[in-house]
């Protein structure tokens, strides 16, 4: 198993939710991208933290 934490910060708000952009390790591409998180969860959080598992 392999684990990842990949650093999101603050784009974008919208109705419901918030746009964050990854913040990319120096000279490697993104891993996701964006990511659209739910108002009520994110709260007022500027910059977030997302872990991805590899099972295999």
């Amino acid at each position: 198993m392999s684990d990842k934490k990949i650093k999101f910060e603050f784009e974008k708000q919208n109705k419901n939710s918030i746009r964050y952009k990854e913040v990319p390790e120096d000279g490697m591409p993104p891993v996701i991208g964006n990511i659209y998180v739910q108002k009520w969860f994110a709260g007022d959080s500027k910059n977030i933290e997302v872990t991805i598992n590899k099972k295999d």
